[in-house]
């Protein structure tokens, strides 16, 4: 990353002196950017002011990234290649070349439709543009799919329940927590599989704000890949497990940088969200370690399906999300 590049020390070896020197200057120039002298009673202030300016370099790269992504949604995705039997002649549209055999002659993507050889898939850059036409529901769809589809930066699904819940739901008692019918919460996601952001959840068709909230953590529940990333998963993990708070945080703040771009970027909206919240926990009695509780099982899980595993995590993942919301402004 940029910003760490700029303010942590070379990995290369040099001399301690070297090292020094090298750090000492790093330090002097983010306490000039902050207005600050080393030492003294800014001491005490340093290390908490030094993680903010280098989360928020890291955030405003990131931001300026999705930023530029924001009209086109340009995030880099993967074509979702399966083995398919081709009905007369068909040529490779990576190589050209003629497709050979009766039956599983190539691939074709399921999510845009290019049809290749099935060596040639590994050289194929990651460059597909998902066809609505292809795309037969919200829920269950892989999230970076999903926005390319609709060339959306999030999912249509997140912002219009989160809207409809900030509207007229954050004084609610037990937001989020309380559950709302299954049967009701069910026709919301068959209304948004079917008529995708022209769906009408609004209050004269379901009054009751916990369908909604419902609705919202069910399309999380459902993502094939949890907003954080299988990848992602154990660093997150490893980072909740440190005992020092700065590290903690900043070691969350790596990790962040290891989500796509669409991941990372509903993750920060619907983390400003539950901020807001919190800011009504004495009307609604959730604040960020209910949230925690919550979210946590909802938007990471481990890689490998273990009960055991998911049993023992479950604290961490709580903690991972209750600092996420409590320090959005930092950390985003």
């Amino acid at each position: 990353m940029l910003a760490e590049e700029l303010w942590l020390e070379n990995d290369k070896p040099c001399s301690a002196v070297h090292r020094s020197k090298k750090g000492r200057k790093h330090q002097e120039l983010l306490a000039l950017a902050l207005g600050m002298k080393l030492g003294g009673r800014s001491a005490v202030l340093w290390q908490p002011l030094k993680l903010f300016a280098y989360s928020q370099i890291s955030s405003l790269v990131r931001r300026a990234a999705i930023s530029k992504n924001d009209n086109h949604c340009n995030y880099e995705k993967a074509h979702n290649f399966k083995v398919h039997t081709f009905r007369g002649p068909h040529w490779c549209e990576y190589c050209a070349n003629f497709m050979w055999g009766l039956i599983a002659q190539g691939v074709r993507c399921s999510d845009c439709g290019l049809n290749v050889h099935k060596q040639c898939s590994k050289y194929v850059p990651n460059d597909c543009q998902p066809d609505l036409k292809r795309i037969k529901k919200v829920y269950s769809c892989d999230l970076t799919t999903l926005v390319k589809a609709h060339n959306t930066t999030r999912p249509m699904v997140v912002d219009i329940c989160i809207q409809e819940i900030e509207d007229r739901g954050l004084k609610s008692e037990g937001l989020y927590r309380v559950s709302g019918f299954t049967e009701h919460i069910e026709d919301v996601k068959m209304a948004f599989d079917r008529d995708g952001d022209k769906a009408d959840i609004s209050s004269t068709t379901y009054p009751d704000i916990n369908i909604i909230t419902g609705a919202l953590k069910l399309y999380f529940r459902d993502l094939p890949i949890p907003v954080i990333t299988y990848d992602a998963y154990c660093k997150f993990i490893e980072a909740a497990k440190m005992s020092n708070a700065e590290e903690r945080l900043e070691a969350i703040h790596e990790a962040l940088m290891l989500l796509p771009p669409a991941h990372y970027e509903t993750l920060r909206f619907l983390m400003i969200h539950l901020k807001k919240v919190t800011q009504n926990e004495k009307d609604n009695l959730m604040g960020a370690e209910n949230l925690g509780i919550v979210f946590g099982p909802t938007l990471m899980r481990p890689p490998e399906e273990n009960a055991l595993t998911s049993l023992n995590d479950m604290r961490y993942q709580k903690q991972i999300v209750q600092l996420l919301i409590q320090n959005e402004d930092i950390l985003f």
